[in-house]
């Protein structure tokens, strides 16, 4: 086994130096000559069994060395991670300080790594932290406002003959041109007027139209091929609909529900509010709660893992020039990388423990959330390596839950405030556990690369067109640090 050694750069980034003598590299070597000698083609040998001596003429030793440090480098560099429970994040920077020879391999390699890692944190005391939520307050308007909601999904619609207003449903024919050139049409489309979930300007335009009534508009397309340019729109009324409810009873009740009386079902109504405030209570509580928690705590930031998120971020919204929407993205990419390590803190000290079920649960409501295939889902955080990032989300989650079990809540008029719906107690045990959070993220932690030499730089550049484009978009690739003096010399 290499040997190995740690430096504690920051409380955010360490450096790892590894030695590895020419016995520990012989693997690599041997797998270097077996990979190129697939890749060359030399006349009298078939592809995979020309030996190393061909090899050495044909490509040269220093060839076959490069290939072997690349290959082993990743296995050298998560051994020594393991080897000194490191916790990496972000990309590490690989440096060849010293070849072993390029005419024999004697000699040692000598590598240096650099890699951002989990900062160590003294968690505090999170036992009867005291957080005060808003009160639970039902007023009439809102138990109103519920019935009208139920009195509206069981309405009709009934043809009027008067002008459009806000509420009203119209059967419209649409037509787009552009420049007089008629580029899209729609007919016998069912609107609500009012509702802005149509087209800009829809609105305005059909205020006060009766059926069978016409008029034009402009507006920005929403699809197609000429989706974004300005078109002129003409819009026709076929009829116009308004939602008649029925009426607030005893009779209603009994359509609508299971009560008898309106006043069974207005009661009903009254809870079902109560208890959609005591679901707003339970998520103020949690962001409370975290929010305590990193006033207590002092969290290092690695700077460079936030600036790699908030590239991506502002990048995938091709954003990068707007200093302002960085600035936000920085300040909530800080918080979360803070909660991140406090509730990573957290999930370690309580034992936290992700059962396989646990993680489907929390797989199946993600895909939901995208309107995808559960298996589909799945496959593609697969491909992409993000499964650990996926076990480690639930683990956090469930040491937010056990934190707010422990903390006293009560309202704004200092009442006890039952949570016991969004908190948690430690797991004793877990069967069919799903692997630890902190496991799993150093199996997948990325992996070291170094530019050799242009030819090599070219290979990993072909290497990486071929990545599937949705890995790439995901995939914290690793700096590549300036070729060593001798492999320039190459």
């Amino acid at each position: 086994m290499p040997t190995t050694s740690v430096e504690k750069l920051s409380p955010t980034r360490a450096k790892l130096t590894i030695s590895v003598t020419p016995e520990e590299l012989k693997p690599s070597i041997a797998h270097a000559y077996e990979h190129i000698a697939e890749q060359v083609n030399v006349p009298g040998f078939r592809k995979g069994k020309v030996p190393p001596p061909i090899i050495d003429q044909r490509v040269g030793k220093g060839a076959v060395l490069e290939h072997a440090v690349n290959e082993g480098l990743d296995g050298f560099f998560r051994a020594a991670v393991a080897e000194h429970e490191l916790r990496p994040l972000g990309r590490p920077e690989a440096d060849i300080v010293e070849w072993p020879s390029d005419k024999d391999f004697s000699g040692d390699l000598l590598l240096a790594i650099e890699v951002d890692v989990r900062p160590e944190i003294e968690l505090p005391s999170y036992d009867g932290l005291e957080i005060t939520v808003d009160s639970v307050e039902v007023g009439d308007d809102e138990v109103t406002e519920e019935l009208e909601r139920l009195r509206t999904r069981f309405g009709t619609l009934v043809t009027v003959d008067r002008p459009a207003a806000k509420g009203d449903f119209v059967t419209l024919d649409l037509v787009a041109t552009i420049e007089g050139v008629e580029v899209d049409t729609a007919n016998g489309i069912s609107y609500e007027l009012g509702s802005g979930e149509l087209l800009e300007g829809i609105d305005e335009a059909l205020d006060s139209l009766t059926a069978g009534e016409t008029t034009t508009f402009a507006s920005k397309l929403l699809g197609g091929e000429h989706e974004g340019q300005t078109a002129e729109i003409t819009v026709t009324v076929g009829a116009v609909k308004e939602r008649e409810l029925p009426a607030a009873d005893d009779d209603f009740a009994q359509i609508a529900s299971e009560f008898d009386t309106l006043d069974e079902l207005t009661a009903s109504l009254t809870e079902q509010v109560a208890r959609n405030k005591s679901f707003g209570q339970g998520s103020q509580a949690r962001d409370l709660l975290v929010d305590k928690l990193l006033e207590l705590v002092e969290v290092p930031v690695a700077d460079s893992v936030i600036e790699d998120e908030v590239h991506r971020h502002l990048e995938g919204e091709n954003r990068l020039e707007d200093d302002e929407h960085r600035a936000e993205v920085t300040e909530a990419s800080t918080k979360s990388f803070k909660t991140q390590i406090v509730l990573d803190a957290i999930a370690e000290a309580e034992q936290v423990k992700v059962s396989q079920e646990e993680l489907t649960q929390y797989l199946v409501q993600g895909a939901a959330q995208y309107g995808m295939d559960p298996n589909e889902f799945v496959q593609i955080l697969s491909q992409q390596g993000q499964i650990p990032a996926m076990v480690g989300e639930v683990a956090r989650n469930k040491a937010l839950a056990i934190a707010l079990g422990k903390a006293k809540v009560s309202d704004a008029e200092g009442k006890p405030v039952d949570l016991s719906e969004f908190t948690a107690v430690a797991d004793d045990e877990a069967a069919d556990e799903a692997p630890a959070a902190d496991e799993a993220a150093a199996e997948e932690a990325p992996a070291p690369k170094k530019r050799a030499t242009k030819k090599a730089a070219a290979a990993e550049a072909d290497a990486d067109a071929d990545a599937p484009a949705e890995a790439a978009a995901e995939e914290k690739k690793p700096a590549r640090k300036r070729a060593p003096k001798k492999a320039d010399a190459e």
